[in-house]
């Protein structure tokens, strides 16, 4: 395993599709259709906070994607609440404000923080699965912190992902990537297909991102 900066070129299609920050018009099945991402901005309820309340399917690592965003932003969290509807649905409130200590009063700057949380939390992370030769690449990237943190555990839910599968792996590669003015950490994994099963492109890559979103 070599982890690095790795290797300067990526599939042109995975790049376009992994990578992309935008929602697309008509989410397809398995891009949480069934699940529709609800925020809301209330500035009425406190006197010195602003309320975003977000409804949406849990999945590993929610408050951590929500926590990394309202980090990015430079946003403080002065308490929240979490509560879990039957089904795999959930609510959360928080009560947030600016660093100079005022609520979000700026349309825009509400608009632009309620759009990054629904690209977030709809795609915390990127799978994808390509050929590479006559063997098939298995492609994973999350978003850097701007602290330079990554994603914990990332690996570990990869790997136990693809034993679950049953799918062995032949090599892995991490590097890190500046991409549309972002830093992702990429995970690159050949795998290893002589136990003479190889499974469907399309079982593989929705089997690995179950597994990393606890579903």
């Amino acid at each position: 395993m070599a982890c690095s900066q790795g290797s300067p070129y990526l599939p042109f299609g995975i790049t376009e599709e992994m990578f992309n920050l935008e929602l697309p018009n008509k989410l397809q099945i398995g891009d949480l259709a069934s699940y529709p991402i609800s925020i809301a901005i209330d500035n009425n309820l406190s006197p010195s906070h602003t309320l975003v309340q977000i409804l949406c399917r849990d999945h590993k690592g929610l408050i951590y994607d929500i926590m990394r965003t309202l980090k990015d932003y430079n946003i403080q969290i002065s308490y929240w609440r979490f509560f879990a509807y039957p089904k795999g649905n959930c609510e959360v409130d928080l009560f947030i404000m600016q660093a100079d200590g005022k609520k979000i009063i700026d349309p825009n700057k509400q608009n632009a923080l309620c759009s990054r949380l629904r690209v977030e939390l709809l795609h915390p992370l990127r799978v994808a699965v390509a050929g590479r030769g006559p063997d098939t690449e298995l492609l994973v990237a999350n978003p850097v912190e701007l602290s330079g943190r990554g994603r914990p555990l990332v690996f570990y839910d990869i790997t136990l992902a693809l034993k679950i599968l049953n799918t062995n792996i032949f090599s892995v590669e991490i590097g890190r990537r500046v991409i549309r003015d972002r830093e992702w950490e990429v995970y690159r994994i050949l795998l290893d297909e002589w136990n003479g099963f190889p499974l469907p492109i399309n079982k593989i890559k929705e089997g690995v991102r179950n597994g990393m979103m606890g579903w």
